[in-house]
């Protein structure tokens, strides 16, 4: 029995070797990235057992980007190889204070050639949470009609959907995402999300007046993303404020969303109060940007209590 299943698509990250635009930087270091891997990742870490659902090209970074996910523990018995996609590229812009652009090369993804009919219902019987995103739907239609098929096995099964809606504006306008996501919204369970996301898809950016719309819904646990701002959670009726957790250095901002969503599964899976889930979920984001690298800051669990103070870490 798996915690966690989700959907996406995995790319190549190309990590520039010294700040500043892109178009002056002249080396690059290959790493790995994908908002749904990261999650994965960051779940599996902290010692949750984690599956992955996507494609790959069949080329050398599909088979890095293979090695590399199983080498963290993840399953990865619903990953094929298909030919003729290559696998997507990410070039990343990194300015002196942290601050992230990218550049997508994933026009042909490999994930396109996936179709609902590829589902697997019987590693939906397996699991306990499907995580999604707003990033796989935004890839083509076909990834819509995908996202829809897991929802409905989820739904059949019996299993808690968390969903992100991860907006990226380089890859669909707000008009488009704001009809996926707002239709997605009544199917989902968890819902962990940043205010401005919410500002797209509801017309709303206050937490209060979001927390009010979204749980009329039937989304019974609501956590809000506020960066340096922490962030605010609902669930049973309760609302809590958690601030934020002050990060040693900013250097890279990109994965600290997909750490903050494994600590607030982490929580749910272990029945914390809302409070504890939320700063647990707050500290990981602020380990993750203190490291350069989508999934490089995110933390195993014995460090994240070496950082609340529950164990006394050992240097030497």
């Amino acid at each position: 029995m798996k915690d966690i299943i989700t959907v996406g698509e995995a790319m190549v990250v190309l990590n520039p070797t010294a700040t500043g635009p892109m178009k002056f930087v002249n080396g690059f270091e290959k790493k790995i990235g994908g908002a749904e891997l990261n999650f994965a990742i960051g779940c599996a870490r902290l010692g949750l057992k984690a599956g992955y659902i996507s494609r790959l090209g069949n080329d050398e970074f599909g088979s890095y980007i293979h090695n590399f996910t199983r080498g963290e523990g993840i399953d990865v018995s619903q990953v094929e190889f298909v030919d003729g996609y290559p696998t997507s590229l990410n070039f990343k812009e990194i300015m002196e204070d942290g601050n992230v652009r990218t550049f997508y090369y994933r026009d042909k993804s490999p994930t396109l050639t996936m179709t609902a009919d590829d589902l697997d219902e019987a590693y939906f019987q397996q699991t306990k949470i499907l995580h999604i995103t707003g990033i796989y739907p935004a890839i083509g239609e076909r990834n819509i009609e995908v996202i829809y098929k897991a929802i409905e096995l989820a739904k059949r099964n019996g299993l808690k959907i968390s969903f992100d809606p991860n907006i990226r504006l380089r890859m669909w306008s707000k008009e488009e995402a704001r009809k996926v996501l707002s239709e997605i919204l009544p199917h989902v369970d968890i819902l962990l999300v940043g205010d401005e996301e919410m500002e797209i898809i509801i017309g709303e950016k206050n937490p209060a007046t979001i927390i009010e719309k979204v749980k009329d819904l039937g989304i019974s646990f609501i956590a809000i993303k506020q960066g340096e701002k922490g962030s605010v959670g609902y669930f049973n009726g309760e609302i809590v404020t958690s601030a934020p957790v002050k990060a040693s250095k900013v250097v890279d901002t990109v994965g600290a969303g997909d750490g903050f969503n494994a600590g607030i599964i982490y929580g749910i899976l272990h029945e914390w109060s809302l409070e504890k889930t939320l700063h647990f979920a707050n500290t990981i984001g602020s380990m993750v940007v203190s490291v350069k690298g989508d999934n490089e800051g995110l933390p195993y669990l014995v460090d994240v209590q070496a950082r609340l103070g529950e164990v006394e870490r050992i240097e030497r």
